[in-house]
């Protein structure tokens, strides 16, 4: 099949790339990549993709990463081929004008015909938050886990520092999905911060060059297990090398996290 858009022999060498920088907020979505039947957020762009530059056949985007249901990002980033008379300041303005507030495209830019969002990506970067406060916030139901027990935060550092490195996660992931698949991540960085205006807010960062289902989320779970006494930070490696899913125990849920950032070489 021809690019997005194409009608004629000719027109099947004038695309043009763009890359996307795109935030959203995930509650009411179900999840990022397109779905028979559900609204997800690539698929309400999609949609509108098509609308204002008027093309007879859907665009196909490419995402740096999947989110799932009520998760959020800020530094989601696509890339899709579109014709080459296409506007790119223009399409940030009318999708963001269609889209917004769920859906902001923050940024729309030519990309190289070879950058790919997913593949290009040398590094992502999640941020996890959670409520540590007896008293729930109704304004931040849908952005943060309510944890109303104290945590012990000093732990929970501790045990964030066995997770750095390259590791098989599979006690912290969803099962391999294709064959040839392995659950070998490697971690960069984590860190917790207090929140800087609400100290009642703990933020969680992970940065790693790629993450497997439901990693982050596991991880933040098992942390949180830690700061209430449940799970120690020497538990940790231990988990690390069952490779069993059931050992890891809680999985934080969704509307915590965020696609915060995603890296790129220079050169792309």
């Amino acid at each position: 099949t021809g690019p997005v858009g194409s009608t004629s022999t000719d027109s099947l060498q004038r695309v043009l790339r763009l890359r996307l920088l795109i935030a959203y907020h995930g509650a009411a979505f179900h999840g990022l990549a397109p779905q028979p039947g559900q609204r997800t957020v690539v698929g309400v762009i999609t949609d509108a993709l098509a609308t204002v530059l008027r093309l007879t056949e859907l665009p196909e985007f490419t995402m740096s990463g999947r989110t799932d249901a009520g998760v959020h990002a800020w530094g989601q980033v696509l890339h899709v081929d579109v014709p080459d008379d296409t506007d790119p300041a223009r399409v940030q303005r009318s999708l963001s004008k269609m889209l917004g507030p769920e859906i902001v495209v923050r940024s729309v830019a030519t990309a190289a015909a070879d950058f790919d969002a997913r593949h290009s990506a040398t590094w992502r970067r999640y941020r996890y938050t959670i409520l540590n406060d007896p008293v729930p916030d109704p304004w931040l139901v849908d952005t943060a886990w309510h944890i109303a027990e104290p945590l012990n935060v000093d732990l929970m550092r501790m045990a964030i520092d066995p997770f750095v490195g390259e590791h098989d996660f599979s006690s912290f992931c969803g099962a391999v999905q294709h064959e040839g698949q392995t659950n070998r991540r490697r971690v960069i960085s984590g860190t917790i911060t207090r929140g800087h205006d609400d100290t009642r807010l703990l933020v969680f960062e992970l940065l790693g060059t790629a993450f497997c289902r439901q990693m982050v989320r596991s991880i933040t779970g098992f942390i949180v297990d830690v700061g209430r006494g449940r799970r120690t930070p020497g538990d940790v490696l231990a988990v690390l090398a069952a490779r069993d899913r059931s050992v890891a125990g809680t999985v934080a849920p969704p509307q915590g996290l965020c696609l915060w950032e995603v890296g790129y070489p220079a050169e792309v």
